[in-house]
């Protein structure tokens, strides 16, 4: 399976590096690109100065959507100017729907991909995760540089704890994985049991990996009390890994947005591309 069809949010704001980077990966493996430029609308006013303002508001909105039209447009040049075939929707919506109109577009996704000034709006980026990792069957790249993603990578990283999100995660992944001359299994402070890892934390993965002519190797490393987030990076940096691979969210939703978690370090911290699949 290879990833035909790339999915590229864009904020209405600030586009042109991450627009730049998913031409730069589509035409890398030869891929549509299905762009999304999205502007969210500023919630209506209330109270007792509603009625006076109304009119702004209204203004506020048109002159948004005129806008969203200007930069569509610009996004449509700069896609005639590469060679690939595309297709671009603008949406104005609200934040509390936003999530759907993006999960409905990422339905005919192989991939969702997020740059780097879409994950730097964290409006846009929140309403992008719940739409397009939670509400659609597609995996999500997340590239936070400022160079375009490589789905051919010579070095990649497996981020393995043995549940259903990481399992998911590296089936999605396998195309890029086959391209990869090593991977790298990484189990932090696992625990050798038959409900969990087995008894040889990291061996099933590695030979499923291997029966798809993947060259793996297990690294099987000690927290020493340190966040796990930061033993990844580090062993990211160790590797070379070009690509990071894992699961999204292996907790409830709800506890990672208020205690934080792996999933939302990796989020805001991560100077590597990543492959999320939940």
């Amino acid at each position: 399976m290879r990833y035909k069809t790339i999915l590229a949010v864009l904020g209405v704001n600030h586009f042109q590096e991450d627009l730049k980077n998913a031409i730069a990966l589509s035409q890398a493996i030869e891929a549509h690109l299905s762009t999304v430029i999205i502007a969210m609308a500023a919630p209506p006013p209330f109270g007792s100065y509603a009625e006076a303002i109304s009119t702004v508001w209204l203004e506020e909105r048109q002159g948004d959507i005129d806008k969203l039209a200007e930069q569509a447009g610009t996004v449509k040049e700069m896609l005639k100017a590469s060679g690939l075939s595309f297709d671009v929707q603008d949406i104005y919506t609200e934040f509390a729907w936003a999530d759907e109109d993006i999960a409905e577009r990422a339905l005919y996704a192989d991939l969702t991909l997020v740059g780097r000034q879409t994950g730097r709006d964290e409006d846009l980026c929140k309403r992008v995760l719940d739409g397009a990792l939670f509400q659609s069957p597609a995996p999500l790249l997340f590239n936070p540089t400022d160079q375009a993603a490589n789905l051919t990578p010579r070095s990649a990283l497996i981020a393995w704890d043995s549940r259903p999100e990481a399992a998911r995660a590296v089936q999605q992944a396998l195309p890029a994985l086959q391209s990869a001359s090593e991977v790298h299994v990484t189990l932090i402070d696992p625990v050798a049991r038959s409900s969990a890892s087995g008894e040889e934390p990291g061996a099933d993965i590695a030979t499923y990996l291997a029966r798809h002519g993947i060259p793996v190797a297990v690294d099987v490393l000690s927290s020493g009390g340190r966040p796990v987030d930061e033993v990844l990076k580090q062993h990211a940096v160790d590797v070379g890994a070009e690509l990071l691979v894992m699961g999204a969210y292996s907790h409830s939703r709800l506890r990672e947005r208020i205690f934080g978690g792996v999933t939302r370090s990796m989020l805001e911290t991560a100077r590597l591309p990543i492959f999320w699949s939940h």
